[in-house]
């Protein structure tokens, strides 16, 4: 340790008037190594901040890296607005950046799958256990306004019905940037759709008759509004229910049984008469065929008979005495074929006389053979 060094004693020769010099201290050892440690500690320091802050930045900016999956497009949005212009604003799938937020906002829209939209502003109160186990409610006496939906028909009855409508969307940033909430401006319009079809359809032919027609009016209504909006959505195979309410269920039941018995009875009606007419027609064929036959045959016979007779006429005039008695002759040869007793009388002799007690002539029997 250095000796201790003290400041030498005050000069009374200065004067009353004037200050005694500032004493000087040198500079210690220990305090050199207090400055040179404390120098180094604040270079570290500075040192690790700077690799803090470096490794902070480049957190920040990798946090912005996305990726958008095969199925999917996506949409930058900065401080809220699409970046890009026109098709440059849909993203790909694949690996992008951007501003990590507030800045930046990734809008990912899935293209590939198909969305469902289910209306049941016209179906009655259910339940998922009751729709599981697909159970229906009792029949309570009426409807319950605040829990049952219906739509009203054009012959004034009353129908539930559901319609679950599928869609793809065709253009994503028309889909999610055009209307605030897409899906719920969609089931409204369906909600639409299933009450103006059902205003141009009959009860019957909406439960039972033609529920495809219902479907397709309801789909078909969908479609006209969505092409109206231009909502950027394509429409897939959907369907729509309708059933009576459950208290006169059983009266629709019975008038469509009752129908179907009488378009059977009168199918069958129908089917016997075509079978009548038919068997009609071919009886009247038949005989008109036969009649037509017959005369063809006459007319072969007469004709085939004036040919003859028209071939006699020449020996007819040569000598008609003669002809006559040869006709006659051979008349009379067509006649006696099968007689058994001939008898002739000349035209000199006036009278006959015949034999009647002599014994019949036996006749073969050819059975016996």
């Amino acid at each position: 340790m250095s000796e201790a060094s003290f400041p030498p004693p005050p000069d009374h020769d200065h004067g009353a008037g004037h200050p005694p010099p500032p004493a000087v201290t040198p500079p210690t050892g220990l305090d050199d190594a207090s400055s040179q440690a404390l120098s180094v500690a604040l270079q570290s320091s500075f040192r690790i901040v700077k690799l803090l802050m470096v490794v902070l930045v480049l957190v920040f900016l990798g946090s912005g890296v996305f990726v958008v999956q095969p199925n999917q497009v996506a949409v930058l949005l900065r401080f809220g607005k699409p970046v890009g212009v026109g098709s440059e604003q849909m993203l790909k799938p694949g690996w992008h950046w951007g501003w990590p937020r507030p800045i930046d906002e990734v809008k990912t829209i899935a293209v590939g799958q198909s969305y469902t939209v289910t209306s049941t502003t016209g179906w009655h109160a259910t339940s998922p256990d009751m729709e599981a186990r697909n159970e229906e409610p009792q029949a309570r006496g009426s409807l319950s306004p605040e829990a049952d939906g219906y739509v009203l028909t054009a012959d004034g009855n009353i129908v539930h019905a559901r319609a679950t409508i599928k869609y793809r969307i065709a253009a994503p940033l028309r889909y999610s940037f055009a209307f605030t909430n897409t899906t719920e401006l969609l089931t409204n319009i369906v909600n639409n759709a299933l009450i103006q079809a059902a205003s141009h359809t009959t009860a019957e032919a909406m439960i039972y008759k033609d529920k495809t027609g219902y479907r397709d009016a309801v789909v078909e209504r969908v479609r006209q509004k969505i092409e109206e909006l231009n909502l950027g959505v394509v429409l897939e195979p959907s369907e729509v229910e309708t059933k009576a309410p459950a208290d006169v269920r059983s009266a629709f039941e019975a008038v469509n049984a009752t129908e179907q018995d009488r378009d059977k009875a009168i199918r069958t009606a129908e089917g016997d008469r075509d079978e009548i007419v038919r068997r009609a027609a071919g009886e009247a064929q038949t005989i008109i065929n036969q009649a037509i036959a017959s005369s063809n045959s006459l007319v072969s016979r007469v004709e085939a008979d004036a040919r003859y007779f028209n071939d006699l006429l020449p020996y007819y005039r040569q000598d008609p005495h003669l002809f006559a008695q040869r006709l006659l002759t051979a008349t009379l040869q067509i006649v006696m074929t099968n007689a058994q007793d001939k008898f002739y009388q000349p035209d000199r002799i006036g009278e006959i006389r015949l034999q009647l007690s002599r014994e019949p002539l036996k006749k073969e029997n050819k059975e016996a053979r």
